[in-house]
């Protein structure tokens, strides 16, 4: 959609002085006062002179980003997606959006999500087609990457709000392992839940975005802190020999479309033509017992979060909001207590269920971005990975009959970012080399 550079190449032009950053964001502000009028992917953005000001060195010097407006920000109202924090202004940046401006980068503006990113849709719509949606949570995030507006945006998950979103979008979403990325400052959903995700054009970006913004120390609650992945910013990263995959076999596969299964299909085979094992693959039944598990804690942990919300402003809180704090009332101790333990046995666990291989390779979603703006799609095949803590990444690997964009995700063992992205760099590099192939 858009010729201006990704993530690492502007970055890498920055560097060098090949780019002014100046001209770089100007740059994006011209795309963005372009597609915003259609695409509402922005809640509020800085203005020019204000992102000039605040243009640091560092190895983000000059490069917008896209702050989901769950994140606070000091200059820019925090909003969450509801009518109840319209004019909030936050006292202090969450941490993630400090590492940003301490590297050099400037907020751009404030992304679109749904209500406390849960399901109530805001305006954005799928830049490929305004009557589909772009998915959700983190809706303006993926959209305005997608749309060639922004190199990076950040935006949360807690079932499927990265992954998701980007497939949609036909950009890449990565999920690293729960608790590798700041979380302080960002508004909670489900603490045992939540991640803090990327939006960029490739897996060198996405890569690129996870060494900068990972955690340096174990600051935060359950937060752990991993090894950066061998980046070169010249060539990007080092892909992993040809690799060994689980396809994943589930029991929620009849909820994908034919579309779908078909682009997975030929993804699986230009992946073995090129040189890697996909073998099919299915976990225990226990794992799938995890999506339960998951609405468990999303329920008892979202609902009372959100009580005085509905308590204070039963006027200005959604029906999904109202729902959600009635099913967390119904919710026992005993409930919730079995769904941690049975969160921690499956992280565990699927280190050594998913040993000898790479990496999983699965559906990102059931397929196309639905018609409409009412319903942001079905999570169900990001949920395991968000109940489990797993990094996932997902990356586009067609179009449907309707031009809207097909991916594909893989998933690693807990902790083993580094590894995914590398095992996806090489995903996506065989992808390309076989597109080549095929249009040549």
């Amino acid at each position: 959609m858009t010729t201006l550079p990704g993530l690492l190449a502007a970055s890498r032009a920055i560097q060098s002085g090949a780019l002014d950053p100046e001209d770089y964001v100007q740059q994006c502000a011209r795309r963005a006062d372009e597609v915003e009028p259609w695409l509402h992917a922005f809640v509020s953005r800085a203005s020019l002179a204000d992102m000039f000001r605040n243009i640091g060195d560092g190895p983000l010097a000059g490069i917008p980003v896209g702050v989901k407006d769950l994140v606070a920000t000091v200059d820019l109202p925090t909003t969450m997606g509801s009518p109840i924090y319209v004019d909030h202004m936050a006292t202090c940046d969450a941490a993630i959006v400090t590492q940003i401006r301490q590297l050099g980068g400037v907020v751009f503006g404030k992304t679109v999500t749904t209500e406390f990113a849960w399901r109530e849709p805001g305006p954005t719509v799928n830049p490929w087609n305004p009557a589909h949606t772009p998915g959700g949570s983190s809706s303006g995030s993926a959209a305005a990457v997608a749309a060639g507006v922004l190199p990076l945006a950040l935006g949360t998950q807690t079932v499927g709000s990265v992954i998701r979103p980007a497939a949609y979008c036909g950009v890449v979403g990565f999920k690293a392992s729960y608790g590798a990325i700041p979380r302080a400052g960002v508004f909670p959903l489900s603490g045992s839940l939540d991640h803090v995700g990327f939006m960029t054009r490739s897996v060198d970006d996405a890569a690129f975005a996870f060494n900068l913004l990972r955690n340096r120390v174990a600051s935060e609650p359950d937060s752990v802190v991993l090894p950066a992945v061998l980046l070169d910013p010249e060539h990007g990263l080092a892909p992993t020999a040809a690799p060994r995959l689980a396809l994943l076999r589930t029991p929620h596969d009849d909820k994908v479309t034919a579309e779908q299964s078909a682009a997975l299909e030929r993804t699986v085979a230009a992946l073995r033509a090129g040189g890697a094992t996909v073998e099919a693959f299915s976990l225990p039944d226990i794992y799938w017992q995890g999506i339960d598990g998951l609405h468990c804690l999303l329920e008892a942990e979202g609902g009372a979060i959100h009580r005085s919300h509905v308590d204070q402003f039963p006027d200005r809180t959604s029906m999904h909001i109202r729902d959600l704090v009635t099913r967390g009332q119904g919710r026992s101790a005993m409930q919730y207590l079995a769904a941690r333990a049975l969160q921690q046995t499956l992280r565990q666990g699927a280190t050594s269920q998913l040993q000898g291989f790479d990496a999983v390779l699965t559906t990102p979603a059931t397929g196309e971005a639905p018609l409409g703006l009412s319903f942001t799609g079905d999570p169900i095949f990001c949920a395991l990975w968000s109940f489990t803590g797993l990094p996932a990444i997902t990356m586009p690997i067609g179009r449907s009959a309707n031009g809207l964009p097909l991916g594909v995700q893989l998933v690693a063992p807990y902790r083993q970012d580094a590894h995914l992205l590398r095992t996806a760099k090489w995903v996506e590099s065989a992808l390309a080399r076989a597109n080549k192939a095929s249009t040549s």
